[in-house]
């Protein structure tokens, strides 16, 4: 009976180091992902989102395959998309849509898919994490002149490592712009994070990401975040998806914007 104690105690120990273990975790998620190696394309109110078990895995595996864009689709871009065809276009021609708003997760829900929303400045500061890891040439462009000087101080504190080859903050004059984009593609980057706002992000993105290397990624007010010059909404109301208010109260002349939230709802009430 000893004996039996002893063998059941090692055997709960050893499902115990298995179950908290990193490197086991990242096993078992890279081996969940194998059954979503290719994100399976949905669409909503016919703008398209990707479906995938880990979004930072597609991503990854985007860039050993070339690169190419990634589109964060919110409620709010999905009804800006409906109304201007070059972002419906940019979203279209994306390789990777993710699902980072509630809205998009509840649409898909009422398909039949299930998928767990997936923040995009979660992703962006994934991505900024296993660049320095792996030695990813990293261009920022957008924000403010001071956010952009605050972020260049900041990011390589927070990422040991991380090789930035290209700045630019998005209040330049018309006439720079071409030639800050030649300085950007020669500069041959692994991953760009563009903060321009929507739609101007995605659609600059589309057009200097064609025939180019690397990730292209539109982050919003991500830069804002990182250097402390706006709160992400507190945990609790990102369960009860709430954020949106938490914006809405951080920045109120949004409010115009965040009359598509019920428009999307009612949209796919009734269009599916």
């Amino acid at each position: 009976m000893r004996q039996y104690r002893i063998a059941a105690w090692e055997s709960t120990k050893l499902k115990a180091s298995f179950r908290f273990s990193p490197a086991v975790r990242f096993f078992m998620a890279t081996t969940a992902t194998e059954a979503l190696a290719e994100p399976q394309r949905r669409r909503v109110l016919g703008i398209p989102v990707d479906v995938t078990a880990d979004v930072l895995a597609a991503a990854c595996r985007l860039q050993a395959a070339g690169g190419g864009q990634i589109v964060t689709l919110n409620a709010e871009m999905t009804m800006a998309a409906r109304l201007d065809p070059p972002l419906a276009k940019a979203i279209e021609a994306a390789q990777l849509v993710i699902p980072d708003g509630a809205g998009v997760v509840w649409a898909l829900a009422r398909q039949g898919v299930r998928v767990r929303r997936s923040p995009g400045i979660e992703l962006a500061w994934d991505l900024l994490g296993h660049a320095a890891a792996r030695g990813w040439r990293v261009a920022l462009v957008g924000g403010t002149p001071v956010v952009m000087e605050q972020l260049l101080v900041r990011l390589p504190q927070q990422c040991p490592g991380l090789r930035l080859v290209f700045s630019a903050h998005g209040y330049q004059a018309p006439g720079q712009w071409p030639e800050l984009e030649a300085q950007l593609l020669a500069a041959q980057p692994d991953l760009v994070l563009v903060a321009l706002g929507i739609p101007r992000q995605e659609t600059w993105s589309s057009r200097l990401s064609q025939g180019s290397g690397g990730l292209w990624m539109g982050v919003g007010g991500s830069f804002d975040v990182w250097t402390g010059q706006k709160k992400r909404a507190p945990r609790w109301m990102g369960a009860l998806q709430v954020e949106w208010l938490y914006r809405l109260i951080q920045e109120p002349h949004r409010w115009r914007r965040m009359l598509a939230l019920p428009r999307f709802a009612l949209a796919v009430l009734f269009k599916g």
